[in-house]
C-alpha cells in the first residue's frame, strides 16, 4: 500500500498491485485494473518510487537476507541514471 494525495489534500492509501496506468494528462492520473480513475498531487515518478519503495519493503521483511544485495543493486542503479 502507498499513501497519495487527492487534489483536495486528503491522503489516503492505495494498493499499488492495482495500478494499471499512470499519466500525467496534465494532473497525475492513476487508472486501477478495474477501471477506475484516480487524480493525485503527486507525480507519475513519485508514484513510482513510493510503489518501489513498498515492494522493496515487502521483499526485505520476507527475505531477511538479502537486504544487502538490494541496497548495492539500488545505489548501483541510482549512480548509473545520475551519470
Amino acid at each position: 500500500m502507498i499513501e497519495l494525495t487527492r487534489l483536495n489534500g486528503h491522503t489516503f492509501v492505495v494498493n499499488s498491485d492495482l495500478i494499471k496506468l499512470a499519466e500525467s494528462i496534465p494532473d497525475t492520473t492513476l487508472t486501477l485494473v478495474t477501471g477506475e480513475k484516480i487524480v493525485v498531487l503527486e507525480t507519475c515518478a513519485d508514484v513510482l518510487t513510493r510503489t518501489l519503495h513498498y515492494r522493496a519493503s515487502v521483499l526485505r521483511h520476507a527475505w531477511p537476507s538479502a537486504d544487502a544485495a538490494m541496497t548495492a543493486h539500488h545505489a548501483l542503479h541510482t549512480a548509473q541514471h545520475n551519470s
